[in-house]
């Protein structure tokens, strides 16, 4: 999740390596799938207990900056050579990063991990029923509609703002990965990513320094804090590296659809967010479009 890790970008083949040709997956990689859906879940729901004392914004800081010292590390972006053409995706990439991980944490603040998450994954799920004109597609396009209806369907308890930032941070999903194939046509090897986690540190960093000096973290809730970024963003970036190489692209995918299931019962064994039968439903037709649309899949 980007609400996903800092370089994942699922349902899109992905740039971390090409997929052995196999047509079954080994155990190795479903153990590695299951323990980064886990783990990125589980980071969030730790980052969400930091939130009374920091808020979404001061998690995030933090997460951003664990970020861009994992993929810094990894890409070692020569920035001294990068062009304009190379720069501008580069830094758009960083806008975009950091807006997908503050509306998401806000989104969690507000409707709940399993929710916040669901409608972020409709971000990469619309991305890749856009990239297809068939027909069987309209009908999982519909049902994941039906299910985004019955999520945000109208009761008094509903949070409309918390569902927005969900919807934002999907379309910021969309965007991310958008942009990571430009940047990664455009430089080689993670260095792009790597200097766009750079910058959308640098910009979250006075921001962190204001709640720092504001809102004085807790050691629980900076410990917290790091540990969202950690289980977040390092551990599922590094189970991706070994995962894609080992797990053909579809399998990934097919996985991947998982999340927002896992994010839903994390956040209830977790935090206590249960969720209304209804809520269940909605989460399971978006789960089932994105599940649906790779296993029909031409490509």
């Amino acid at each position: 999740m980007p609400g996903a890790s800092a370089a994942t970008t699922p349902l899109t083949g992905t740039s971390h390596g090409t997929p052995r040709p196999s047509s079954r997956v080994g155990l190795a990689g479903v153990a590695t799938m299951a323990g980064s859906g886990l783990s990125n879940q589980t980071g969030a729901a730790l980052g969400s207990l930091a939130f009374p004392v920091i808020g979404p914004v001061g998690v995030v800081a933090v997460r951003q900056y664990v970020a861009a010292a994992v993929l810094i590390a990894v890409g070692r972006p020569r920035l001294r050579e990068f062009t304009w053409r190379q720069w501008w995706p580069v830094l758009l990439l960083a806008v975009v990063f950091g807006t997908m991980n503050l509306s998401l944490y806000t989104a969690i603040d507000r409707v709940g991990l399993g929710l916040a998450v669901t409608l972020e994954f409709l971000g990469p799920l619309s991305i890749a029923l856009a990239a297809t004109r068939r027909r069987v597609d309209v009908c999982w396009a519909l049902i994941a509609a039906a299910g985004v209806v019955t999520l945000m369907r109208p009761r008094p308890s509903a949070d409309y703002l918390g569902m927005g930032l969900g919807l934002l941070a999907a379309a910021c999903w969309a965007s991310y990965i958008l942009l990571n194939r430009t940047v990664g046509s455009r430089i080689p090897g993670a260095q792009g990513s790597a200097a766009a986690a750079g910058v959308s540190a640098l910009m979250f960093l006075p921001v962190g320094i204001v709640v720092a000096v504001r809102h004085p973290p807790t050691l629980m809730a900076a410990g917290c804090a790091v540990a969202a970024g950690v289980l977040s963003s390092t551990v599922p970036y590094l189970a991706d590296l070994f995962t894609l190489r080992r797990v053909p692209a579809p399998a990934f995918g097919l996985f991947m659809s998982v999340n927002p299931v896992l994010a839903a019962v994390v956040g209830w064994i977790g935090l206590g967010q249960r969720l209304d039968w209804a809520e269940w439903a909605g989460i399971g037709a978006i789960v089932a479009a994105n599940a649906l649309s790779i296993l029909t899949s031409r490509d």
